[in-house]
């Protein structure tokens, strides 16, 4: 074991309850991710593995997953109908012209509908502080109009190196033309159309006009908290993929270029293979130290790494080892204008924005990818998995 690569977790029979609580916590998690683990005299040295299989990132995710749908059972059993409600049958499904229409989260129920898919992902729910907005596709070409995925945009995390070194930004550029960016931090496709390859319908929608619009109209004359800066002009998004390089998004293009580019890994600086129990315990250590952690947009980086700072200093770990070692990601750009380099780089000011409407991106989908899709799904006989698809017996836990 190389130990200038090991976490020492000291523990102490004597020590404050919470603390000793917290440690085993973290032991356990991050054995669970096939950390090497030694103990001796109440001490644990862990090293963790030179990169993370893809099947040991899917289970801590389900892990995390298995958490959050426990911790909101009883609001998921509540509205599993909507949900329900919501849902193509198979064979309806199979036999649409699947023709998407975007609809923004503004009501309640909307928003309640987003959330209830948002829990099917294999990947743990979280949100984002900011800038936001939600979004249902439907399906026009079936008569209740069912939900073929959703999708989500948000304020962009203010520094991933791997993404400013390939724009150019210095800190001083990035803070000032940030604004011109969001994440794409939930993209994806429901049941029955995931089987049918809609994320990538989804992925595509994305890209178009319809998406630029409906962010030019909503942050219109409004002010960011940085700055006091106002941008109705979104010139790039930004996702990334936790498993790898994404099936998703490979591929993606329309006449003749790539919409979405791989930039880059992430070098998985994070705190996503620690769970939320963990995450929770590390909290209570800090309010039983009388240490108040603000968690108000605007109020520094991310509160959550510098909660589980503040926590390490206290139970005495190395707070760098262990928050290093999270999953790395695949890093994509999604440019939405011609010169968008040249306005994240404050060089012009004006976006010369691509032209992709909605409905020819849907288009060139359901040419380029669903009509295969449903000759290999018809061939393979696996098309009995669309037409058994029954949204009455749909379930999420």
């Amino acid at each position: 074991m190389n130990l200038q690569n090991a976490l020492t977790i000291e523990t102490n029979p004597q020590a404050d309850d919470i603390e000793q609580r917290l440690k085993l916590l973290i032991v356990r998690d991050l054995f669970q991710l096939k950390w090497d683990l030694k103990t001796n005299n109440g001490t644990f040295v862990i090293s963790p593995p030179t990169e993370y299989a893809k099947d040991v990132v899917k289970q801590s995710m389900n892990f995390k997953r298995q958490e959050i749908l426990i911790k909101n059972q009883i609001w998921i059993n509540n509205h599993v109908n909507l949900l329900r409600d919501n849902l193509a049958t198979g064979k309806e499904a199979f036999k649409s012209e699947i023709i998407p229409s975007i609809e923004v989260c503004t009501t309640d129920r909307q928003h309640e509908l987003f959330r209830i898919c948002r829990y099917y992902w294999s990947s743990p729910y979280s949100d984002y502080v900011g800038r936001r907005i939600k979004l249902l596709v439907r399906d026009e070409a079936i008569e209740n109009r069912p939900i073929i995925g959703i999708a989500a945009l948000g304020s962009p995390i203010i520094h991933i190196p791997e993404r400013d070194n390939w724009i150019e930004w210095d800190t001083k550029t990035r803070t000032n033309n940030l604004i011109f960016c969001m994440d794409a931090y939930v993209l994806g496709a429901m049941p029955p159309y995931n089987t049918m390859l809609g994320g990538k319908l989804i992925a595509y929608i994305l890209a178009s006009n319809e998406i630029r619009k409906i962010y030019k109209e909503k942050y219109e004359n409004i002010c960011t908290n940085i700055n006091n800066r106002i941008s109705t002009n979104l010139v790039c998004l930004f996702t990334t993929s936790l498993y790898g390089r994404s099936s998703q998004y490979n591929r993606i293009q329309y006449n003749e270029k790539y919409l979405y580019n791989e930039i880059g890994k992430t070098k998985g600086f994070g705190s996503l293979h620690l769970t939320n129990e963990t995450f929770l315990m590390m909290q209570n250590l800090l309010i039983q130290n009388n240490i108040i952690i603000s968690n108000r947009f605007g109020d520094g980086p991310n509160w959550r790494m510098r909660v589980i700072r503040e926590a390490c200093d206290i139970i005495g770990i190395n707070s760098d080892m262990l928050l290093k070692h999270s999953f790395k990601r695949n890093i994509y750009a999604i440019p939405l204008a011609e010169n968008y380099k040249k306005i994240l780089l404050g060089e012009e000011q004006q976006p010369n924005y691509h032209n992709y409407p909605m409905k020819d991106l849907a288009d060139y989908w359901r040419e380029r990818w669903f009509n295969s899709r449903k000759k290999y799904l018809l061939q393979s006989g696996r098309i009995n998995e669309i037409n058994t698809f029954n949204p009455l017996e749909f379930t999420i836990i």
